[in-house]
């Protein structure tokens, strides 16, 4: 089959949806690649490593133009025109975007959106969320030490012992435990909170110490077991108690990482303005949810403000600040992916069947298979 990968076009987006690793396999497998000029450019891969695993290099035209096209994230209008009726189109398509998947019913295509795979064993090496949440959580921590204007280890020298940085972690997922791990090798003191008790084993392991809040109903209970690997909105009694711990120790913590995310809708406000408020002056926040509304209402889109004397960091997507492990990560989810939907004589087929493929299918033949709402 014709696979393309064309040139990502949103703003600030430096991924690239395959790399020479993964185009050298499709080719091994009897396909052809037509990858944009410049489409690896902000990931540190030049055309010429493309062309030397074998793929042709085209413009927009041609790579959008292929049987299967390969991308970051969902096209826009002018992108969406140059797709063939009936091309697939696999990637980060924001499965919640409603409108954007009518429109790429009405043209035709049939469309996978990667981040609606299962949290299940089978479906790992193609989570795209969990891969791509894996480098925010480790960006964070370097942009926490970048605004934090002491050190991150503890430090004795001739002048004098410098203590520790202290880390609060709320929400210990891919990301939050990536930040866990991160922090420890730079030599801080970790604290972390999640509503979901099954993680607190993962973050001891890590050299975390675990910020418990007891459940008090089965309600509250049954809420933090969460659904298919996501967490769930708890209950206000809950969010109340969680607040007030958090409160607590985010008052002695010299950086706070906030990473809590509920798919399809705004995140959930762990970090008050009161908090903030009592913070210790130089204290940094990165908020990992700020794409979502943020973790605390005082985080700004893609901006670093300081507010009561603490350095709030909002930047959207951190994966992009790591762009050639990123895409090479991206890339081989795609890779996986790209097997459950290649029959063995190398065609496109629509097993409806595998629970992977009918999750991430978005719709097909001019027809919208799922809606979020």
């Amino acid at each position: 089959m014709h696979i393309g990968v064309p040139l990502e076009t949103q703003a600030g987006e430096t991924r690239v949806a395959a790399t020479p690793e993964t185009i050298k396999k499709l080719i091994g497998q009897g396909h052809q690649v037509t990858v944009q000029s410049g489409a690896g450019q902000r990931s540190s891969v030049p055309d010429s490593a493309f062309e030397a695993a074998g793929a042709i290099i085209g413009d927009a035209g041609a790579a959008l133009g292929a049987e299967i096209v390969l991308k970051v994230l969902a096209p826009n209008d002018a992108e969406l025109a140059q797709l063939r009726p009936g091309a697939v189109l696999i990637g980060m398509l924001n499965p919640f975007d409603n409108a954007s998947i009518a429109r790429m019913a009405e043209r035709g295509i049939t469309a996978f959106a990667l981040e609606a795979a299962p949290r299940t064993s089978r479906a790992q090496s193609l989570d795209v969320l969990s891969s791509q949440a894996n480098i925010a959580g480790y960006k964070a921590v370097l942009l926490a030490a970048h605004h934090y204007p002491r050190f991150m280890p503890m430090l004795m020298t001739a002048a004098g012992t410098v203590k520790a940085a202290r880390v609060l972690v709320l929400g210990a997922g891919v990301a939050g435990l990536q930040a866990i791990a991160t922090a420890k090798r730079l030599g801080a003191v970790i604290e972390a909170s999640d509503v979901r008790p099954a993680v607190k084993e993962q973050i001891e392991s890590l050299g975390a110490k675990f910020v418990d809040v007891p459940f008090e109903t089965d309600e509250e209970r049954e809420c933090a077991e969460g659904v298919g690997g996501y967490a769930r909105p708890m209950p206000a009694s809950w969010m109340t108690r969680q607040a007030q711990a958090v409160h607590e120790r985010a008052k002695q913590a010299d950086i706070v990482i906030t990473t809590a995310l509920i798919p399809g809708r705004k995140a959930p406000t762990l970090l008050h303005e009161e908090t903030v408020q009592q913070m210790k002056p130089g204290s940094v926040v990165i908020d990992l949810a700020a794409s979502q509304g943020g973790n605390c209402p005082l985080t700004v889109l893609d901006q670093v403000v300081i507010a009561h004397g603490v350095t709030l960091v909002g930047y959207a997507n951190l994966a992009t600040w790591v762009p050639a492990d990123a895409s090479a990560l991206y890339a081989r989810n795609l890779l996986d992916f790209l097997k459950l939907v290649i029959d063995g004589e190398g065609r496109f087929q629509l097993n409806l069947e595998d629970d992977i493929v009918a999750a991430c299918l978005m719709c097909e033949g001019g027809r919208i298979v799922r809606t979020n709402g």
